[in-house]
């Protein structure tokens, strides 16, 4: 049987990681085909994809009886208990992906309460409940790249516990959480820890970064439209570019020699918001070795049937560093874009999570009239 163009994604270094759950995702052996025909080895999830999942039908519904039996009032509550489920039967399918990887896949992320963003010690302490709860290797829980959310990062990895970092925008915070990281690393080594087996993926967001610029390029007008759709590319390719320049030299060598791993980029939000784009195009040209790329389905079953695969991650630097420039002259203030996008990102969460619980207060009233 001929690779499928995912395959040969994932053989040129790529992992395929797919960015949402559900119990029906599971329960249908549908998320172990996904591995086995797409060579999906990860997955991601958020409170707004958990939100439709339980909002979505009964799979939930014997589950949260039993609960509400138990005396769990709490919606919060209800929640972790119902999601932490799906996350371990997940953790539990892909537990053979990260034993024979060594650590590098098999992952399965759980997201900290996106309210608590810009709560330091209150997400370093859900971060450690959620780890406690779910005793996995091959559980990440993510917390958001936030000014307070780097000094939580920074002291998870010091304590041994694998993260994702999300809603990564800008050049600028990408280097911090590296930091954050690499720091985080080496307390744990002076502490006597094993470096070996703590790992983490820096979700650099992509698609978002478009549909934010090209909202400004459009309202200028004239000749700056002719840089829409370029931004989101061309910043994943310099955030590689940093990740390469971030982990060699002198300080990074001297943890790896002691077993630590690098912390990879991962592409989020890779799937096209404009339909006047190539509906591949966060796929097609952001593949290179040492990242991954989740993806929702319909992006998957679009790149199987007409991605064009070929390593793209380091071409065309220049052009993506001249953007920049054009952006800039063109008036629009990268920074202030990245900053909306990890407001409004931070805000989307906690919206979504605002929803979720909401939509439990509603199945556990219907379950308690029934």
């Amino acid at each position: 049987m001929p690779e499928s163009n995912l395959q040969k994604v994932s053989a040129l270094g790529q992992s395929v990681w797919i960015d949402y759950l559900s119990r029906q995702l599971l329960q249908s052996g549908k998320l172990a085909r996904l591995m086995a025909d797409d060579a999906v080895v990860g997955v991601t999830s958020n409170p707004t994809i958990f939100q439709k999942a339980i909002a979505e039908g009964n799979a939930y519904d014997e589950q949260l009886k039993e609960i509400l039996d138990g005396g769990e009032d709490d919606p919060k509550e209800i929640f972790l208990q119902l999601s932490s489920r799906d996350i371990s039967d997940a953790c539990d399918l892909l537990r053979k992906v990260w034993d024979e990887g060594k650590g590098l896949d098999g992952y399965v992320s759980w997201e900290v309460d996106p309210t608590l963003a810009s709560d330091r010690d209150g997400t370093i302490a859900e971060a450690r409940r959620l780890h406690e709860w779910l005793e996995k290797p091959n559980l990440y829980v993510k917390i958001p790249a936030t000014e307070p959310g780097l000094g939580a990062i920074e002291e998870m990895i010091a304590s041994g516990r694998n993260i994702n970092v999300t809603l990564i925008f800008s050049l600028e915070r990408h280097r911090a959480v590296m930091e954050a990281y690499i720091r985080g690393v080496e307390r744990l080594v002076e502490s006597g820890g094993d470096p070996a087996t703590v790992h983490s993926v820096a979700s650099f967001f992509v698609s978002r970064v478009d549909t934010e610029t090209d909202k400004r390029l459009d309202a200028i007008g004239g000749d700056a439209t002719k840089l829409n759709g370029k931004l989101g590319i061309a910043n994943a390719k310099l955030a590689y570019q940093n990740y390469l320049a971030t982990f060699a030299g002198p300080r990074w060598e001297a943890l790896e020699a002691k077993g630590a791993t690098k912390q990879r980029c991962l592409w989020a939000s890779t799937s096209t918001k404009n339909p006047d784009y190539r509906d591949v195009m966060y796929v097609e040209e952001l593949i290179g070795p040492e990242t991954v790329n989740t993806m929702p389905e319909e992006t998957m079953e679009a790149f199987q049937d007409h991605g064009r695969v070929a390593s793209t991650l380091t071409a065309d630097l220049d052009a993506a560093r001249k953007l920049f420039e054009d952006l800039g002259k063109a008036g629009v203030d990268y920074d202030d874009v990245t900053d909306t996008l990890e407001r409004e990102g931070v805000q989307k969460f906690s919206d979504s999570f605002d929803e979720l619980l909401d939509g439990i207060k509603s199945k556990r009233g219907e379950l308690v009239r029934a």
